[in-house]
């Protein structure tokens, strides 16, 4: 029987076959990824891969459910594998966010589910770092967000020569539409030929904005401008602040179509233009509003990044670690009348681990000659912890 289309199988290395998904690079992924996370102080949380499909519909209309795993179930509720995790986010924090001070920074390391038509670097199943801050609308949080990013694909090895964060903002947009006289009804349509410049072939894109009022000149003129709005050059200043100026550059191209994005928005770029975006974020300060009915309003933002385009680029920059079988020694009793003697025995692990680990040099027989001494006058004195333990793994 196959898998379905879409689905990955995650092997041990050494992998079988070309066609499967390493569960040892998956796991470095996620040990990075919280790693870094932990670092910058974040919490882990985690919710429900089912959830009430009225909690995406909300979030993103009706035309959302074609690319859901969608459906009724036994107790006649309509219901969808979760395709976001801010959804989510947004229930949990609006239903408890007075136990928790403000701001509430959380990641999470959800396993996402799209109906789409697959391509290269999206499947319709992936694992996705989600890390936001809620309950802060100071530009230092929009930074603090960003840094995270860029320290998280640093800790693969990752440097400015091969990523790039282009940074943009819903506000300077908002501006621009607004000043050249945009008929604010259309405001998202316009964002949505934005977000589409460099998918669609330029004659569309200009006929698609002189509809709106506006000319792909025009448009293409405050793009090759890139003045940073006052917010923005908060956050390039933090960055800098940190170090951290060279992985970023102002990019209007970059407007985020999803239509509940209220600020500052931004995405991660390989230098080379090979792969899809690896991260997008940006701020959703209306999100946990329209989620709870009215009843809790706080300022969020937060990012995405998915495992399947940064593990390509991973593979393609040669920064996956070899994989290899984690038991370096093998402690095996071939003597039971050596049973008992599990402190020798720990004490010969030890010694062995220490010579590996230190100068490289294993012990000698004559060291080793000492611990089964040892052990075999346990045994024949009782000591031990009493248990049935016949080997012993030490894992690297």
């Amino acid at each position: 029987m196959e898998r379905l289309p879409g689905f990955r199988d995650f092997y041990p290395e050494p992998l079988p076959h070309q066609d499967v998904w390493s569960a040892d690079a998956r796991q470095h992924i996620f040990d990075k990824w919280r790693g870094t996370a932990r670092r910058y102080g974040f919490r882990e949380y985690d919710g429900p891969p089912l959830e009430p499909l009225e909690l995406f519909t909300t979030k993103s209309g009706e035309e959302i459910v074609g690319q859901l795993y969608n459906f009724v179930d036994k107790g006649e509720r309509a219901v969808s594998l979760r395709p976001e995790m801010t959804p989510t986010l947004a229930r949990m924090v609006a239903a408890h966010e007075r136990n928790y001070k403000k701001p509430i920074k959380w990641f999470a390391l959800p396993q996402l589910f799209r109906y789409e038509r697959q391509q290269k670097g999206r499947l319709r199943e992936h694992f996705q770092f989600n890390a936001d801050i809620i309950g802060e609308t100071d530009p230092a949080a929009d930074a603090e967000l960003i840094a995270l990013l860029i320290d998280t694909l640093r800790s693969f090895g990752l440097t400015s020569e091969d990523f790039v964060i282009r940074l943009s903002s819903r506000n300077a947009w908002h501006d621009f539409f607004k000043h050249g006289g945009g008929d604010m009804a259309h405001e998202y349509a316009f964002y949505q030929i934005v977000d589409k410049l460099e998918r669609e072939a330029p004659e569309h894109s200009d006929e698609k904005l002189r509809a709106l009022g506006f000319s792909l000149e025009a448009v293409t003129a405050f793009i090759e401008k890139g003045a940073p709005t006052t917010e923005l050059q908060s956050i390039l200043d933090n960055l800098a602040a940190r170090g951290l100026r060279d992985f970023v550059k102002i990019d209007y191209k970059v407007i985020r179509g999803l239509a509940y994005y209220t600020g500052v928005v931004f995405e991660a770029f390989d230098r080379k233009g090979e792969f899809r975006a690896i991260a997008g974020g940006g701020r959703y300060n209306n999100l946990v509003k329209l989620i709870s009915g009215g009843k809790v309003d706080l300022p969020a933002l937060g990012f995405g990044m998915g495992d399947v385009v940064l593990l390509e680029l991973l593979k393609a920059r040669g920064l996956l670690p070899k994989f290899d079988a984690p038991t370096d020694v093998y402690v095996l009793i071939e003597d039971e009348a050596l049973r008992g003697g599990h402190r020798a025995l720990g004490a010969m692990a030890h010694l062995l681990a220490e010579r590996r680990g230190g100068a490289g040099k294993w012990p000698s027989h004559g060291d080793l000659d000492g611990v089964v001494g040892a052990n075999r006058g346990a045994a024949q004195g009782g000591e031990g912890d009493g248990g049935d333990k016949s080997q012993l793994l030490l894992h690297g």
